[in-house]
């Protein structure tokens, strides 16, 4: 640990600096401030050493010990509590590829088993490092808790707990491993302010969880804090602020008055259910990324999930998760949910979801390449396997299953094939699984949204991927910085193609929702309302507000909003319009 605890006198000199403000990535909204906590673990370090051929085993032997003696701390840490999030260490622990590997380096290098570790764990975290789907990169976190916690087994040393906590602090650190937060009292942990991480960060996840702000993403905050500063974490506008002057801390103070009011109306409301002033009945359902969030997702008042992305599944290095392995966590969710609908979406691998160990054909343009749906028809036995662990889940809840970036009816051919062969293998060998699950597809590749009247006849259900959907529609990669700018959720484009598929499903009779980040966008909620959509999902946290949204309006005022919408001719010229909506009738800025 670096830097002295919070009340020492060594940092008195500190709290009375400069104020200063930073930027960073609202993770968890609400508004918090105290004093700063630093939570600085140092990186071990790693001895090297010559060893003998005699030495070999012994080394290995080691190794196997610590691991042994890993699996055993993580497991009594984890003891009645939900520990899914640590399926991966767990697993990781036992993984025999990675014993294989330790060994065979220790034999090559004749060097001692904490470098020969080090060496493979930096060469794990790596590859996930340079993924580019941000949720990947933050799953580092995973594999560095677990390595560190292999390597403080074999030099025996002892990890700092942040369990010992026990005064109300704003907790500032580089990252957060996941075992740094199990036993950690919420009570005294008022914001969360990191110089790492990510929306889908295991400490993002934890702090909605807990209703913690927080705000990661600073870069280096962890440098320019000292321990026993005043810090204002606004989780809101991602913004933290160390050592505030009197007109801040008073103006923080009036708007955590004003979040704590509005917060608690929004949660007075989050379980009536989300109806129109004229009678219309909608869905507000959350995504989730691992099945620990089911709690959260009832906490909000969601009326079930309308996107499970099973990718976690696969963050294992060098495998894909059995056909057990994912039964179990199937399973976990759906019985959590008890008995309201699960939708979950087969594997999107591939593109910008790189999984370690997991090896592609090098795509030139890998976001329109080798992925999603495409990878797991090429690969059937990995969507057999899913197939076939979904299906026998389905007895434990409302299951639905959904297929990632089908852009024509090929891939729907092809996908028939496999759920009938599935079916007939699960009934040979007599597991038990619902025949009637639905089966339905996202809408995120413009071809699919053009033809929606045709993949309507062939689906139970549409699901609007909108993140996808408006990157291929502007041809926009939104995670590059330089055209981030032309990335518009209401482009006139935009709008065209999700009215065109919500049309064409609605004439088939089937419903469909929207699981991107416009259906948890306040400001879209209205639009969407207008353009017919039957069901929103987004992260556990925003459905109290959508729901209220929802409860405040009715579908004609919004349908009559969205034809004055669409002849016009740009998207800053709708959301400029949306927003003015919004104030007029909802007085939206007081809420």
């Amino acid at each position: 640990m670096q830097g002295p605890r919070f009340d020492s006198p060594a940092c008195s000199r500190y709290t009375r600096a400069r104020m200063m403000e930073l930027t960073g990535i609202s993770a968890s909204p609400g508004i918090a401030r105290g004093k700063a906590f630093l939570f600085l673990e140092d990186r071990l370090s790693v001895p090297r050493y010559d060893i003998g051929a005699g030495q070999v085993d012994a080394e290995y032997g080691r190794f196997l010990a610590a691991l042994q003696a890993a699996a055993a701390e993580v497991k009594s840490l984890v003891a009645g509590q939900d520990g899914t999030l640590f399926e991966a260490q767990l697993l990781m622990f036992e993984d025999p590829e990675l014993k294989d590997r330790v060994r065979a380096l220790l034999g090559e290098t004749r060097r001692n088993v904490e470098w020969v570790f080090l060496q493979i764990l930096d060469e794990m975290s790596g590859k996930l490092a340079k993924a580019e789907s941000q949720y990947l990169r933050e799953r580092t976190v995973d594999f560095a808790d677990a390595g560190n916690r292999i390597l403080g087994q074999l030099m025996a040393r002892t990890r700092v707990r942040l369990s010992d906590i026990r005064q109300p602090v704003v907790l500032v650190t580089r990252t957060l491993m996941p075992s740094d937060t199990l036993g950690l009292d919420h009570a005294y942990i008022l914001g969360i302010a990191a110089d790492a991480g990510g929306r889908t960060s295991h400490t993002a996840i934890l702090a909605r969880a807990s209703e913690i702000p927080a705000v990661l993403g600073l870069s280096d905050i962890s440098r320019c804090v000292h321990a026993g500063d005043e810090i204002i974490v606004d989780g809101n506008r991602g913004i933290v602020i160390v050592n505030p002057d009197d007109a801040t801390r008073e103006r923080y103070e009036t708007r955590r008055s004003e979040w704590e009011r509005k917060d608690v109306v929004l949660k007075e409301q989050r379980d009536l259910p989300a109806e129109t002033t004229d009678g219309k009945l909608l869905s507000i359902e959350a995504n989730i990324e691992t099945p620990d969030e089911a709690e959260s997702v009832r906490a909000h008042g969601a009326d079930g999930i309308g996107l499970f992305r099973s990718e976690f599944l696969f963050i294992q290095p060098g495998r894909f998760p059995s056909e057990e392995e994912q039964l179990t966590a199937y399973s976990s969710v759906l019985t959590a949910m008890k008995g309201r609908s699960v939708t979950i979406r087969t594997l999107d691998l591939g593109g910008d979801k790189v999984m370690p160990g997991i090896h592609l054909a090098a795509d030139d343009n890998p976001l329109l390449g080798w992925r999603a749906i495409r990878f797991c028809l090429a690969r059937p036995e990995v969507l057999r396997t899913q197939l076939r662990a979904l299906l026998r889940a389905s007895v434990h809840g409302a299951l639905r299953i959904m297929f990632p970036l089908i852009s024509g009816t090929a891939e729907l051919d092809a996908i028939d094939e496999i759920v009938k062969e599935v079916k007939i293998e699960l009934n040979r060998e007599g597991h038990p699984f619902r025949d009637d699950v639905p089966f339905g597809i996202m809408i995120e590749v413009p071809s699919a949204a053009i033809t929606s009247d045709i993949l309507a006849e062939r689906a139970d259900f549409f699901s609007i991927g909108t993140n996808d959907l408006i990157q291929y529609t502007l041809a926009v990669d939104r995670g590059n910085e330089k055209v981030a700018y032309l990335y518009e959720p209401f482009h006139p484009g935009v709008l065209r193609l999700i009215r065109t598929t919500i049309e064409n499903a609605r004439a088939r009779g089937i419903p469909v929702g929207m699981c991107g980040e416009l259906a948890g966008d306040p400001l879209a909620t209205v639009v969407l309302l207008g353009l017919g959509l039957d069901s929103f999902s987004m992260g556990p946290i925003g459905i109290p507000l959508i729901k209220r949204i929802v409860r405040s309006v009715g579908i004609m005022e919004a349908e009559e909003l969205v034809r004055c919408l669409m002849p016009m001719r740009s998207g800053p010229e709708i959301e400029q319009a949306v927003r003015a909506w919004m104030e007029e009738r909802l007085d939206y800025s007081s809420w």
